[in-house]
């Protein structure tokens, strides 16, 4: 169970990083906003991209037993990390629709705490 949990995020974060970094304006669109400059593709590449693809090689090195137990946990930290930013925008802004943001929140949520879980 535990090397499935850490493979599945490991999968997840690598398929949203390789996205990033093939076509940035597609990550940031749904959230209504665009990478139409080369300093706003760097960003989302950088952000989106390299990260995903850090944290995908971090979790499949943790699934195969060559990462400790931290990689794991910082992992899963970084994603409640990130719930948590969307909780307060969600407090000081007005009401968002349910894709992508509440989405994306139940994802980092869940797969946060699986692989706090599982650490």
């Amino acid at each position: 169970m535990r090397v499935a949990v850490i493979a599945i995020a490991a999968l997840a974060f690598a398929l949203m990083g390789l996205a990033a970094l093939a076509a940035p304006g597609r990550i940031v669109a749904p959230f209504g906003l665009r990478a139409d400059t080369p300093t706003a593709r760097s960003e989302v590449r950088a952000v989106y991209g390299g990260f995903g693809i850090a944290m995908a090689g971090l979790l499949a090195a943790a699934a195969a037993g060559g990462a400790p137990a931290g990689a794991v946990l910082a992992a899963g930290v970084a994603l409640l990390g990130m719930a948590a930013g969307r909780l307060v925008s969600r407090l000081l802004d007005s009401a968002v629709p349910f894709y992508p943001v509440h989405c994306y929140l139940l994802i980092e949520l869940g797969a946060g705490a699986a692989l706090c879980a599982v650490a």
